[in-house]
């Protein structure tokens, strides 16, 4: 699979309904909420992408360009917009449509950025499905870490990292 191709397979679309609990004094929905709803739909397509564990970084500008009030429907859509060593982008747009009518816009977006964990251990027995390894990373002062990846998917680590594999 080529990498175009990796990123259209990643793309995520979320539906979701705005019922009353979800909005503010205006009867619209929380900026909050709408934050909490794209951190996820961000954290999907990073890892649909890259099949790691990831984590959210940072959120970049996020702009709300057109209320969305109770009644609704939105549409979430997350799709990688860049991609490093060892962190990604993630771009997610809110359309709002109405439940009774064909009438859609773009009402919120945003990007996120997403990076595999500096230094996680995974506390479970080897089985055969995982090739077990200790890495090194500069960035950490060379602290070994000893990790767990599902066969046949590459860490996605600096190009400074010393791996070490057991056989």
């Amino acid at each position: 699979m080529t990498i175009e191709e990796k990123i259209k397979a990643a793309e995520t679309r979320v539906f979701k309904a705005v019922f009353p609990n979800t909005t503010n004094h205006y009867d619209t929905l929380f900026g909050g909420t709408a934050m909490m709803m794209m951190d996820e739909v961000a954290f999907i397509t990073a890892t649909r992408f890259s099949r790691q564990y990831m984590v959210t970084v940072s959120s970049d500008r996020i702009d709300f360009t057109k209320p969305i009030p109770a009644g609704t429907i939105v549409e979430l859509i997350g799709s990688i917009t860049h991609i490093g060593n060892t962190s990604m982008k993630v771009r997610v747009d809110i359309f709002v449509e109405q439940m009774y009518s064909d009438h859609r816009e773009k009402a919120v977006s945003g990007e996120f950025s997403y990076k595999l964990p500096d230094f996680f251990t995974i506390e479970r027995g080897c089985d055969l499905n995982h090739i077990p390894f200790i890495i090194l990373l500069p960035e950490l002062g060379y602290k070994p870490s000893f990790l767990l990846i599902p066969a046949g998917r590459p860490p996605l680590f600096s190009k400074n990292a010393v791996v070490l594999y057991f056989t």
